[in-house]
This record gives C-alpha cells, sequence and structure tokens, in this order.
C-alpha cells in the first residue's frame, strides 16, 4: 500500500503520458451491471416540486375553539355551516337542534353535494333517523362525528375535490381554547 502511495503521482503522469483520456476517467468504476434502486439513489438527484397550491376558492378549517372556528382565514363565532364557496352562521345550539328544517340549507344546494359531515361537539351524538333517511332519500351522504374528527374529515374529502359540505357546533371543551 506504502509503494502505490509513493508511486502514484509518478504512475499518474506516465499514464497521462500514454493515454489520451484523463487519469480520473479511468479510475472511475465502470458500471456493467443493472442498477437496484440503492444504488441508483446515489446517482440520480431527488426532485420536489409543489405540484398545486391551495386554492383561495377551497374552503380548509384551519383551527376551533369552544368559540368558532377559523376557516381559510376567516373567524367564525359559534356553529356554522360551511358550504363549497361559502361560510354561513348555523342557527343551531346543540346536536338536539339539528332537524329536517336545519339541514334544508344543505338538501338545495346547486350543484347538489356528494356529503355532508356533520361535527356534533365534543363527542358522536346520535340525530333522529327520520332526518338522516331523508337527506340519504335526497342523494347526500350524511358524516356524524365529533367536531375535532368532522373537520379533519371535512378538510381531507374536500382536498380530494368532492362536493362536500360541513355543518359544526364548537366542542365546549376545546384543546388550547
Amino acid at each position: 500500500m506504502a509503494a502505490l502511495r509513493t508511486f502514484g503521482p509518478v504512475l499518474g503522469k506516465r499514464l497521462a503520458a500514454v493515454s489520451p483520456k484523463p487519469v480520473l476517467a479511468l479510475l472511475q468504476p465502470q458500471r456493467g451491471h443493472r442498477l437496484t434502486p440503492s444504488d441508483d439513489e446515489l446517482y440520480q438527484k431527488t426532485t420536489i416540486r409543489h405540484l398545486e397550491k391551495e386554492s383561495p376558492d377551497i374552503m380548509f378549517v384551519e383551527s376551533y375553539t369552544r368559540r368558532g372556528f377559523t376557516i381559510s382565514g376567516n373567524k367564525i363565532v359559534g356553529p356554522c355551516a360551511i358550504l363549497p364557496r361559502a361560510i354561513l352562521q348555523w342557527n343551531v345550539g346543540t346536536h338536539t337542534d339539528i332537524t329536517a328544517e336545519s339541514l334544508t340549507l344543505f338538501r338545495l344546494l346547486e350543484p347538489r353535494i356528494e356529503i355532508l359531515v356533520l361535527g356534533t361537539g365534543d363527542k358522536v351524538q346520535r340525530l333522529d333517523p327520520a332526518v338522516l333517511k331523508l337527506m340519504r332519500q335526497c342523494g347526500i351522504a350524511v358524516e356524524i362525528q365529533d367536531t375535532p374528527n368532522a373537520c379533519a374529515t371535512f378538510n381531507f374529502l374536500t382536498s380530494e375535490r368532492r362536493l362536500t359540505a360541513a355543518g359544526l357546533i364548537p366542542p365546549p371543551a376545546a384543546a388550547g381554547a
């Protein structure tokens, strides 16, 4: 090994004089076999591209408190109805106020929504089966969840570009409120 260190510079000069190719080209490893994914990672750059910026016309629930919600930068106090292009105050206090009449707004939308996500506060609450049956007859699926999970579900469905709306009641004891 010591001999190579000693004669390496001399050997390199002789090879350079004899060979028209640069010395470094001769010393680089030659790949005669198929590259495996682990080898491939060594030779290719990795690039990350932001494919789509969040559209300003899409509603996302950013946060919630016991007082209300922050939706796409807008602070909403109390229960709210999030529609594909609007945010409205929703005149319900608790899950017992969710009736066929309070859901009329969601049935009248054009284009018709596919899914209605209802957030019933800090726990999942049962709604009147007749109300759910009426929504199914109108072609609207209803997903009932506690408000934190309803916010996440609404954001997920919206990010998939599904026609969805939400009726959210702030949880009484929201974390960080």
